[in-house]
This record gives structure tokens, sequence and C-alpha cells, in this order.
């Protein structure tokens, strides 16, 4: 039993012990202690599930998807940095190059970090295929194979967890904060999706004869999380530091690889949605903040409304995203810009009936009630720049 108030979720210290139920099919004895188990749980309260709370919220939309006759299979990249352990700069002083990307000389001198990391997940049975150094500093990512919704959100938790205590086992420090250092790429949490027939076999997403091998379902899934991207964006980059990721000036390296308009393209890393090889969507919005169950859920959400509306995405975009920078521009492509902040995010997140309509209102107000705590706290604090640039007013 926990007090509920106590873990930040949206209850009073009136409210009776939630009690987490473990689901024993993801029990994990941790590779490098193990003498300890971790699992995932639901959280209950009066003998019923917690419907504001993030896995409840992803297996309820799950279980809608399967009385469909669908499953949604993900896959996730999730990037991080390696600093020291006080927050300061990253840990590898040796790490300078202005395009540090694949660079192996770096990502070897973290090895004895990034193999340990890599074995654990080769144990566990996750089929990790690719370790690299990312495009900033101190930046590394590490993919595992796709596999359904739910197992890849509980391994996404776990997989958090455990690189921030294999770092700390190793004196340093990982964080997946979406922007750590204002003139280096932030981190992504780029998400690939598709959707699947009951057994699992057939990708309903693929269509040889399609354009770039995508089915007309699968745009249609497109085409709602393109009309509900601004309502989205608050799920997906839920903190303030959120928005100096997606509206960031250019890092060292030349790009931020981040959007910030609401597009998509076929193999183009400058729209928000990418089509990378036939059958699945990149989404690039989500940020290393991002709540693994609850962005899922807000994603197949919006993506099974574009379904039901057959919603029409439009036509593709190549062009470079980053070269479009004034608003009249874009207003020529017919493109809109994400929100600027998180307090614009939250305001078109609490106006949109989709997101209330699948997730329900007592979970959308209290996610929106714990993002105006954060944005009320931030606004209180004073920034250096702020007396820098106006104590002489």
């Amino acid at each position: 039993g926990f007090a509920a108030f106590a873990a930040w979720l949206d209850s009073t210290p009136a409210d009776p012990d939630m009690l987490v139920i473990p689901d024993p099919d993801t029990l994990i004895q941790l590779p490098w202690k193990p003498e300890v188990a971790w699992l995932a749980g639901d959280s209950h309260m009066g003998g019923k599930p917690m419907a504001d709370t993030p896995r409840v919220m992803l297996k309820t939309q799950v279980q809608k998807l399967a009385k469909m006759g669908y499953r949604m299979k993900t896959g996730i990249e999730a990037e991080y940095f390696l600093i020291n352990e006080d927050g300061s700069d990253i840990a590898d002083s040796r790490d300078t190059q202005a395009k540090p990307c694949y660079d192996q000389t770096a990502l070897m001198r973290r090895y004895d970090v990034i193999s340990e990391i890599c074995d654990c997940m080769l144990s566990l049975g996750w089929k990790p295929y690719q370790n690299d150094h990312e495009d900033a500093n101190g930046q590394f990512e590490m993919n595992w194979d796709f596999d359904d919704v739910l197992l890849t959100a509980d391994r996404h938790m776990f997989f958090k967890f455990m690189v921030k205590s294999i770092a700390e086992k190793h004196g340093l420090r990982a964080t997946f904060m979406p922007k750590p250092f204002s003139h280096l790429t932030g981190n992504g949490c780029h998400t690939h999706v598709s959707l699947w027939d009951k057994t699992g076999k057939k990708n309903l997403f693929h269509d040889p004869k399609g354009e770039l091998g995508i089915s007309k379902m699968a745009y249609n899934f497109l085409g709602g999380v393109l009309e509900h991207s601004e309502a989205l964006t608050a799920i997906f980059n839920p903190t303030v530091n959120s928005y100096k990721r997606i509206n960031g000036s250019t890092t060292t390296s030349g790009a931020t690889w981040a959007p910030n308009t609401i597009s998509y393209t076929g193999n183009n890393r400058t729209h928000m949605v990418r089509i990378p090889d036939e059958g699945r969507f990149e989404f690039r919005l989500m940020d290393g903040a991002t709540n693994p169950y609850l962005a899922q859920a807000a994603l197949l959400a919006a993506g099974l409304e574009g379904i039901a509306n057959k919603t029409d995405p439009g036509k593709r975009m190549d062009n470079n995203m980053y070269e479009v920078r004034r608003n009249a521009d874009l207003k020529k492509l017919n493109v809109k810009r994400l929100p600027l902040n998180l307090m614009d995010a939250v305001r078109v997140t609490e106006k949109n009936k989709m997101l209330r309509s699948y997730l329900g209102d007592e979970t959308m107000n209290a996610f929106l009630r714990m993002q105006a705590r954060e944005w009320n706290d931030y606004a209180r604090h004073l920034t250096q720049w702020e007396r820098d640039h106006t104590l002489d007013c």
C-alpha cells in the first residue's frame, strides 16, 4: 500500500491507500543485482483500478484495441546523456567534436557502461541490435526489438531505471532530460508504430502497393495523430524544459534533430513524422521526459480516432523543414508550428474532446492539474537571464 498523494498522483492525504498489484508477467531479476527483482504493477484504490494512472490507462486502450481485432506494436529510441555526478557537464572531457555522432572513440571510452547495459538487455531477451554515440557530446542511444505496446512500455520504464543504475555503478549519472545543455541536441524518444491483426503476424500498416509501402488504414491512423498533434504535445513533451528541445535554436552540430512543425514525410528527419521503411511510422515528437505508458495510450487514441473517421493526413512533404523559418512560409505550406511552451500546449490539450473521449475526463483533469502545477512552479522562479536583462529597467 502507498499514500497516493505522496507519489505526485491526483490525490489528497484524506484518500485511502493506493494498492499496487504487481503484474507477474513483467518480473525481471536485475542482471547487475540478481538478489533484487523488478515488477511493473497496476494501481488500485477502493477495490478499483485507478483510471488516471498511466499503466492502467494504456491497458484500457489496449483492451479496446483487442476488441477491434488489432494489436499495436511499438519500438522506441531512448536517447540519454552520461554526465558528471553533480550534473554540471558531460562525463567525458575529451568528447568535444562539433559533430560527434557515431564517434567510435568516444563510444569506446564509455564501453564499460554501454556494454554492461547491452549485456543486460541480451540476458533479458530484448534482442538489442544497435548502440551508438548520438549527435550531442556525451549522448548515447541503444535500441532493441519492437514488440506489443504494453511490453515495450514496460521495457522502456525498466530501461531508464537500468541505465541510471548502471551509470551510478560506474560513478556517472545518466539523464533523459529533454534539453540538459542549451548548445547540444536534446534527448528525443522517437517511437515507431504499426498495427497488426489479432494474431500479431500480419502488419496492417504494410501495403506493398501503397505509397511508400503504407496502407490506407495506416494513413488514416497518421491523419488522426496529425489532427490532434497540438493537443498531444503536452503529453509527449510534458516539462517546461521540453520546449527548449522542440523549439530550440541550431546546436553546435548544425541541427536540433527535433521537429518544430506538424508535418510528415518519407525518409527525412526534419519533420514530425517520418516513414523510414514500409509498414511503420516514426513519431519524432516525444522526448526523454514523456511517460512511457501515457504517451503510447494517447498516441493510440489519436490513431484510432483517425481510423474511425478515415482522416486524410494530406500529402507528405519532402522539403527540409529546418530551412522554413518564417510564419508566412508556413502559411503557404499549410503547416502549423508546434506549441511554443508548456502552457500553450496545456491550453490546447484542455480543450481536446478526443483525448477526453478516449482517456476520460478524470484522467485528463488529473494530468492537466499536474501540468499546471509544473508551469506555476516554474513561473515562480527568477532566472539569471531575467536579472541580467531587466535589472536596470
